[in-house]
């Protein structure tokens, strides 16, 4: 196993390195950029996401101020719109801050360089660290991510197991109609739905709109913050759960049904043993291996993935609203670092994921099987 390990972390590097690498080359290619927003900032055009061309003058400055006819005029001119009417040199400033003074290259091997050190230097456009933007923003997605899976794991592996045993019945039936036009409600949709009906939309006024905390927070005692905390949590997890509750819940279903129909429980009940026994006491191990390893798989999903709608309808300042705000602003200093983040976590959870495996069944074995 510890043979096994080791190529797999070895294996991230390179993985790794293509992720980047790909995500630079693409970046590149885009238009807009940071120089870009600071030009459109100047010229009053500034709408988040600015443009770069190539070869076409332009802009709202137009010629006011600008020097006659030289080269590097006409070079910046034709490289950044609006650029027309600035100062060239406050132009190449402009690149030597955000590093773009430099060839492609040379700056894709320092980032890397840097981001090996867990170096992921400041914001461009906030002035602060890229490492404090994300640890502010922490506490808003571990929320989300800690509550929605453990959620969805206390409803949907019972509901499951239960599906299982009545399969074919009118429970089973009902309730799979149930799951699946769940599992077809887009999440931000069913977060609306749930604001008009509960958060002071047109009927009830329930729950709060905004926020993991009242502003009163602060003055209350100990057990009025926590039940502060979860009221503000009610309405976004039930939005991104929806769709978490329908495939955990059929996968538990299929995997105990799969378990159930196998010869050894058939032996298990000729031999007399009662239905609860075969169930949890045969079955269950069984059937939960691959829900139970996939359970740092589904933290991250619920951490990473699919929160930016919730955050911005519920108005919770995640990482998921940061990333989005970060591409439109050209804020690629936490971009590449918030992706970097995210894809060596996404590596370490899927090994953990793989020692789960064994943990659960021991008789599963790495150590024969190639990366």
């Amino acid at each position: 196993m510890t043979a096994y390990i080791i190529r797999r972390l070895l294996f991230m590097v390179p993985t790794l390195f293509g992720i980047m690498l790909v995500s630079f080359v693409v970046v590149q290619f885009a238009p807009g950029g940071p120089v870009e927003r600071v030009i459109a900032q100047l010229s009053g055009s500034d709408t988040g996401a600015t443009s770069r061309i190539s070869g076409s003058p332009g802009g709202d400055l137009g010629a006011r101020g600008q020097p006659g006819g030289g080269a590097a005029i006409d070079a910046i001119n034709s490289k950044y719109r609006g650029a027309q009417g600035l100062d060239p040199e406050f132009i190449k400033s402009l690149e030597k801050q955000f590093g773009f003074d430099k060839p492609a290259y040379q700056r894709f091997f320092l980032m890397l360089w840097n981001y090996s050190r867990f170096d992921f230097g400041k914001s461009y456009f906030r002035d602060t660290t890229v490492l404090q933007l994300i640890k502010e923003k922490l506490p808003v997605s571990i929320s989300l991510g800690i509550w929605l899976t453990l959620l969805t794991y206390l409803i949907s592996i019972p509901l499951g197991i239960r599906k299982a045993i009545k399969d074919g019945s009118q429970f089973d039936t009902w309730t799979s109609g149930i799951i699946i036009i769940g599992y077809a409600i887009p999440g931000f949709l069913f977060a609306i739905l749930l604001i008009i009906l509960f958060a002071g939309g047109s009927f009830f006024n329930i729950f709060p709109l905004r926020g993991l905390t009242s502003d009163y927070w602060a003055q209350l005692s100990i057990p009025g913050k926590i039940l502060d905390y979860f009221w503000h949590l009610v309405l976004p997890i039930f939005a991104m759960g929806l769709s978490a509750f329908a495939t955990m819940t059929l996968l538990t279903k299929n995997s105990f049904l799969d378990e159930i129909r196998k010869q050894y429980v058939l032996t298990a009940r000729a031999k007399g043993c009662a239905e609860r026994q075969v169930l949890y006491g045969h079955v269950f191990r069984n059937a939960m291996l691959i829900v139970i390893a996939g359970f740092p798989g589904a933290f991250v999903h619920a951490f990473f993935a699919g929160s930016l709608l919730i955050e911005t309808i519920f108005s919770l300042d995640g990482i998921g609203l940061l990333g989005f705000e970060s591409v439109l602003n050209r804020d690629y200093a936490v971009v590449f670092a918030t992706l970097y983040i995210m894809s060596l976590v996404g590596l370490v959870v899927n090994l953990l994921s793989d020692l789960t495996y064994t943990w659960v069944d021991p008789r599963i074995d790495f150590e024969t099987r190639e990366v």
